[in-house]
């Protein structure tokens, strides 16, 4: 039996949860002095992500990936207050993605904390655009055309893990990948995109449903009325998940992107670097050379304007989006939690008795300053526990 004691993140009552079993046993009231509620850390629903594509110089894209790297990787994940999420491989070679996805799989199979926190994988890319600015930081010699057979050999070798994938929707075999792919259960984002607004309504036509990271991946400059951004944000049936780090997404932006979307089509990702955790300073992988910066950016190298990929994780994106667009923590949290498993058609976490027990334990930085900083403290993944 494992005993917490903290407040909820919703309502701000202090309760006592017992966990048994991987469930969550019963969560009674705390009665307490006033005072002492605020060295009690809070508790809430364990974070979920999409997009997170390593970590501490591992690269879930790597060509050398070990089963001892990805679950190196999983735990910080955990140790950061994250329970569920996509481990997500960029554009690469075919061997190099068969690597990962296979390494991953090996790792799912031999430890349970890789099976409960991995819900699946997440494949950005190659089918994206080649031109400079969509493409983003991918690598252009291996860019290329959406080819459902390799999505289904990558499949197959990933003993079915894949469950998402960003392409953009200019290739002319797009709309035909795109229905074959849903059919199939694979989830299909849009994303690294030049296309224009028509493009865009027919991919959502023929059944893509995510917006990868809004306002990145895209053009520097764009038509004024046909452009990448109106049709995802004006289609209620397409999710947009947006990079809330301070750095991928101006303020305004992001706020109009959070009034766009009803609260159940926004998604909050980190999209963090395999260089996310690394001092500052130079670093490569593949053809890709970067410099992380001393303010925590990390940026494609030898300049501080081009990104290429977020530092920060889960819940410094959540704290972000919340104070910069004005939510609730308990409205923001959701779109960390219960929308991204929503999305995929997975079971939604709560804090209930008889749930799951899947909860992210974490403090707010009071110290002076414009912004509360996240600060985990530790999270209970079924019958795991990790601070």
């Amino acid at each position: 039996m494992t005993t917490l004691e903290a407040r909820r993140w919703d309502n701000g009552l202090a309760v006592r949860i017992c966990v048994s079993s991987g469930r969550i046993n019963s969560i009674l009231p705390l009665d307490m002095p006033a005072p002492d509620l605020q060295h009690l850390p809070w508790v809430a629903p364990g974070l979920f992500d999409l997009q997170l594509n390593g970590y501490r110089g591992i690269w879930f894209s790597s060509e050398s990936l070990t089963v001892d790297d990805v679950e190196t990787v999983i735990v910080d994940y955990a140790r950061h207050g994250i329970t569920r999420c996509l481990p997500t491989l960029i554009t690469n070679s075919f061997d190099a993605i068969a690597h990962g996805l296979h390494t991953l799989q090996k790792a799912w199979q031999r430890s349970p904390l890789v099976r409960e926190m991995v819900a699946g994988c997440h494949i950005e890319g190659p089918y994206i655009s080649p031109e400079n600015g969509p493409r983003g930081a991918h690598p252009i010699q291996h860019v290329r055309a959406p080819d459902i057979s390799e999505l289904m050999k990558w499949q197959q070798i990933s003993g079915g893990l894949v469950r998402l994938m960003t392409l953009a929707p200019e290739w002319p075999e797009a709309n035909e990948f795109i229905r074959a792919a849903v059919t199939s259960g694979i989830v299909i984002a849009l994303g690294h995109t030049a296309a224009n607004g028509s493009v865009i309504s027919s991919a959502i036509d023929a059944g893509a449903s995510l917006g990868t990271h809004v306002g990145n991946g895209c053009s520097g400059t764009v038509p004024r009325h046909d452009n990448v951004f109106w049709p995802q944000l004006a289609d209620d049936r397409f999710t947009c998940s947006v990079i809330a780090d301070g750095w991928h997404v101006p303020a305004t932006m992001l706020k109009c992107i959070s009034r766009c979307k009803p609260t159940d089509r926004l998604v909050l990702t980190s999209d963090v670097s395999g260089f996310g955790g690394c001092s500052p300073g130079r670093y490569s992988t593949g053809s890709l050379e970067v410099d992380v910066l001393d303010d925590g950016r990390i940026v494609v190298a030898g300049q501080t304007l081009y990104l290429a990929g977020s530092g920060a994780l889960t819940g410094d994106c959540v704290l972000h989006f919340s104070e910069c667009c004005g939510w609730s923590l308990a409205d923001s949290w959701k779109l960390a939690t219960a929308v991204p498993a929503e999305l995929l058609g997975l079971p939604v976490v709560s804090l209930s008795e008889d749930a799951v027990a899947r909860l992210t334990m974490f403090r707010l930085n009071d110290a002076p300053g414009p912004k509360a900083r996240f600060m985990p403290v530790e999270v209970v993944i079924g019958n795991h526990r990790l601070s």
